[in-house]
């Protein structure tokens, strides 16, 4: 993964594309502009063939630059930075803040790929790859872009297991506002893979987090607790109040309604404060036994 800053100083983790992705992408795209400019020629050819010399050498050049080197400029452009052999392997060109690419970054990638890659049969652009931490060849250098991968293989999200039931709610009151994201990071990927580590790798890693979680929170972990079930608890506990603070924290309150003066019916307010309340009596030849305020009101049945 790399990381990536975007003008808004929000970091973009992105997956540069390698070697063999890009030679392959840059392969079928090879093949689809020689397949294009093998018709371009016949059709110049066949359309040309009662102009002089001059003017056939002038078209063969013409159609030379706007096939193999202004049709991927135009591609990439209006695709934002997806080519057919791009497209076909997953992959995107990419800004170096991860925005797409515009018409100027096209067409330096354009223009020095024609040396890099054509004139070189692309010796020049495997070898700046291989040495380049992100796998970009000169056009990227000079163009400042980046190809990353948009199709990334999804990987099973691991299962943070629960704490013991006594450890449940214990750690409530714990501040754990200090507690860097890194660190959670790496106490999460403890407890996903815990089962798969030798038993005395994963006990010392366990109490490595364990005292760098209490050293952040300021407040040590209670005796006799395993240092796992204390970060599979700490981590809970930060589950819930991550979803107690998505959800509003608290549900919204239904106003009071004050109830009309003719209802009869007495506010809080005012049974304290020794108002009169009207008496609610039931008729005696009423065999439903409905109530009937003093006023003739009678609630709905």
């Amino acid at each position: 993964m790399s990381e990536l800053v975007t003008g808004e100083a929000v970091a973009l983790e992105l997956r540069p594309a390698k070697l063999p992705s890009r030679a392959l992408a840059m392969l079928l795209d090879l093949v689809a502009i020689g397949l294009v400019y093998t018709v371009v020629t016949i059709v110049v050819v066949m359309s040309t063939a009662s102009l002089d010399e001059a003017a056939q050498a002038a078209l063969a050049v013409a159609a030379f630059i706007l096939v193999l080197v202004g049709a991927p400029i135009a591609v990439e452009t209006l695709s934002h930075g997806r080519s057919l052999g791009k497209m076909a392997c997953g992959l995107r060109v990419v800004r170096d803040d991860g925005g797409p690419i515009r018409f100027r970054h096209a067409l330096v990638r354009g223009a020095v790929g024609v040396v890099e890659i054509l004139m070189t049969f692309g010796v020049v652009a495997c070898i700046a790859s291989l040495v380049s931490a992100r796998g970009r060849r000169l056009g990227d250098v000079v163009a400042g872009t980046l190809v990353v991968r948009e199709r990334v293989p999804a990987g099973r999200t691991g299962f943070v297991p629960p704490p013991p039931p006594w450890l449940s709610g214990r750690f409530a009151e714990l501040d754990l506002s200090a507690v860097p994201d890194g660190l959670w990071l790496a106490v999460r990927q403890y407890l996903t893979r815990m089962g798969q580590l030798d038993p005395q790798v994963g006990w010392a890693m366990a109490e490595q987090l364990a005292s760098e979680v209490a050293a952040c929170t300021g407040t040590p972990a209670p005796q006799g607790v395993p240092s796992a079930a204390y970060l599979a608890a700490v981590v809970q506990e930060r589950q819930v109040r991550e979803a107690r603070r998505a959800s509003g924290a608290r549900a919204p309150q239904s106003p009071a309604v004050a109830p009309h003066p003719s209802a009869g019916v007495p506010s809080p307010s005012a049974a304290g404060a020794g108002v009169p309340v009207p008496v609610v009596e039931v008729a005696p030849s009423d065999p439903a036994g409905e109530r009937r305020s003093s006023g003739g009101f009678a609630p709905p049945a």
